[in-house]
């Protein structure tokens, strides 16, 4: 059961974490806290922006900071999905024999950086689909587990440049966010040249271990969620699809289809870990509201109106946000009292696991 040393250790050695990430990595705090919680949260992060805001050197400094085995690979439209997954090659035995023996691909590894992942075909983004659900890979009928912890930490490209293919839905799904990285104020980006004057390496430590982040994880789950909050959370991913039993007014008029049933179990487990490191024992409906965007934004597609008016998706959620806040009389702004659900209350809750 989670207790005050729990959270104490906890924050302590998210404190621990956000330190170092800062040694390599400036500005860009929301990206790095909701990176930091998919990875305690056991899910995988697309990190959409244009070249050279720093995804990758973010994603890198994560492989040295939590002390994990980190492989990169760069994504081209001439890779194959061998090339990730792994393939059978034939061996001779010391006898003269021939054999099939598995060379696993770059996916064995607990961090993987996808890079610029949406320069690949379909065909290749598609190897990933399995690894990143079910943590295997199945090649030529033999299926193999993926140690854990296991990320897929993406990065792509905005979909109107040049030489970029559209992930498909069924693998946009399976990333617990998506983040926008954007570009750094003019303070930010004189600390970034002076840093990068002095050396181009990655200088954080390690602090945190395999182990370290499973029982965070195993910390996590133990947050409380209220029955209120549990229902808000569920109205908020039902309100994005129009054909539902609730739809939000503007889902209805902007929303091609919504958001799947994963969207609801990221919700949910990502509020845990950010209550956790917010120092609060149960999820609160601000912790909802400040990750609905992430965790929606690349599951709704926008229709056609939609795009004529210039509504985006971010839009949408934001307003259906206001519209749920106002028949719960909760703020759709962050505010205090949205944290203070009672750990009394939050025992009634469902979700605890």
């Amino acid at each position: 059961m989670i207790n005050e040393k729990n959270v104490k250790q906890f924050n302590e050695k998210c404190k621990a974490i956000f330190d170092e990430i800062s040694k390599d990595v400036v500005g860009q705090k929301e990206t790095v806290e909701c990176t930091v919680i998919a990875m305690i949260a056991g899910g995988n992060v697309l990190l959409e922006g244009v070249p050279g805001v720093g995804k990758t050197r973010l994603v890198r400094t994560l492989g040295r900071v939590f002390n994990l085995p980190f492989s990169r690979i760069q994504f081209t439209p001439d890779l194959m999905p061998a090339d990730v997954t792994g393939t059978n090659i034939i061996v001779k035995g010391e006898n003269g024999e021939s054999r099939f023996e598995f060379k696993p691909g770059p996916i064995f590894s607990n961090i993987v950086l996808a890079d610029e992942i949406n320069r690949a075909t379909p065909k290749t983004q598609s190897a990933l689909l399995e690894a990143m659900q079910e943590h295997t890979v199945t090649v030529m009928g033999v299926s193999r587990k993926l140690e854990d912890p296991f990320f897929v930490l993406a990065t792509q490209n905005p979909i109107e440049q040049d030489g970029t293919y559209p992930l498909p839905e069924a693998q946009m799904d399976r990333f617990i966010f998506k983040l926008l990285v954007s570009y750094p104020n003019k303070a930010e980006l004189k600390d970034i040249v002076n840093m990068t004057q002095i050396t181009m390496e990655e200088t954080a430590n390690p602090v945190c271990s395999a182990e370290d982040l499973l029982e965070m994880r195993k910390t996590a789950k133990e947050v409380l969620v209220a029955d209120e909050v549990a229902d808000y959370a569920l109205d908020l991913v039902i309100a994005t699809q129009p054909g539902s039993e609730k739809p939000a007014a503007v889902a209805k008029k902007y929303c091609r289809y919504g958001a799947s049933p994963r969207a609801a179990q990221a919700l949910i487990t990502a509020a845990k870990v950010r209550a956790i490191m917010n120092g609060r024992y149960n999820v609160s409906y601000n912790d909802l509201n400040e990750l609905a965007v992430p965790v929606l934004r690349h599951r709704i597609k926008a229709n056609f109106v939609a795009v004529t008016d210039h509504v985006t998706t971010d839009d949408i959620i934001h307003e259906i946000i206001r519209e749920l806040s106002g028949k719960t009389g909760t703020s759709a702004a962050p505010a205090a009292n949205n944290d203070q659900i009672s750990e009394k209350t939050a025992k009634k809750g469902l979700f605890k696991k």
